[in-house]
């Protein structure tokens, strides 16, 4: 029996549903695998028992972990660098995103096309550029212009690496990825209403900061979430500037400093037991971290979207 047209579209739609569901499916296990992964390695040095450089049995402290501001091999405390991360990151971002927002605007509204088209183009290749580049502009760069900057008012630094130039880095790598989002909420709002506010009266500078910035607020937010995930799990480049001092949290930009990523990152490949496992607890901590940093942000999103409905 020949099967009749619709009767062959609904196999057809059929077939591509479970097939994007085994999609879904297999991308959502790998994150799972990879989390769970995570979490047992990283409750090992809490519960195992690793023995020391004398031979004897010990095992690391979940209160020390969560409470104490210095990480040594004997004192592993994860208070300190996540306070410096969350320190930075905001520091990072109070600067990054206003930067980012003002770009997007004049490549939308403002530049020329042929002007625009070249900024948009260099904004989408720093978002394509690898970390590990960012971190050697960062040497090579950042670090001694910081530290010429900190002589100029008699300060001392350890050779540019400091909380400064990871502040640096970050905006760097912030501001393409919130940049290229922006640019497309901007894009995105309606041209009538663009079109009725010049009809009104408003100059076309009230108009580009009343209806244009107004209209991708929700898109703004989004590009911002994003963006402080990307500074919050920065490794690499981080790890390059920042210096990684053992105490933190440190307030003074000028000093060294040191994040979880970084905390990660220092002697993965040289240390072993419990010093290699204890990373992946930082790990855990970092996943919570940005968890909850997603969360207030995705709510202050919900209140703007609220705002603009209402």
């Amino acid at each position: 029996m020949e099967l009749t047209s619709s009767k062959r579209k609904t196999i057809f739609d059929e077939i591509f549903k479970y097939f994007f569901l085994l999609i879904a499916i297999l991308a959502a296990s790998s994150i799972v695998f990879i989390i769970v992964f995570i979490l047992i390695q990283g409750i090992k040095p809490f519960v195992n028992n690793y023995p020391d450089v004398s031979g004897r049995l010990t095992q690391a402290d979940l209160l020390t972990f969560l409470t104490s501001n210095t990480w040594t091999d004997l004192n592993y405390g994860a208070l300190g660098a996540l306070g410096n991360t969350i320190y930075l990151t905001a520091l990072a971002t109070i600067i990054a995103l206003p930067i980012s927002v003002l770009t997007s605007l004049f490549i939308v509204r403002i530049a020329p096309k042929w002007l625009a088209i070249i900024l948009k183009n260099i904004v989408e290749l720093l978002a394509a550029i690898p970390s590990i580049i960012f971190g050697l502009f960062g040497v090579g760069i950042i670090n001694p212009l910081v530290r010429d900057f900190a002589e100029g008012f008699g300060i001392q630094t350890a050779g540019g690496l400091s909380g400064l130039s990871t502040i640096i880095v970050l905006c760097i790598m912030m501001i393409p990825t919130i940049t290229m989002l922006t640019i497309t909420s901007m894009q995105a709002v309606k041209k009538p209403l663009i079109e009725a506010s010049l009809a009104l009266g408003a100059s076309k500078t009230q108009t580009d900061f009343k209806i244009v910035m107004s209209g991708a607020k929700s898109g703004i937010t989004a590009a911002l979430i994003l963006g402080v995930g990307r500074a919050l799990g920065e490794a690499t480049a981080v790890s390059m500037v920042c210096g990684n001092n053992i105490t933190g949290p440190n307030w003074n930009l000028f000093d060294t400093t040191r994040t979880l990523t970084s905390t990660m990152m220092l002697g993965l490949h040289e240390s072993s037991g419990i010093a290699y496992d204890i990373r992946f607890s930082v790990g855990i901590l970092l996943i919570v971290t940005i968890l909850v940093v997603n969360v207030i942000l995705n709510l202050v999103k919900r209140v703007i979207c609220r705002y603009e409905q209402a």
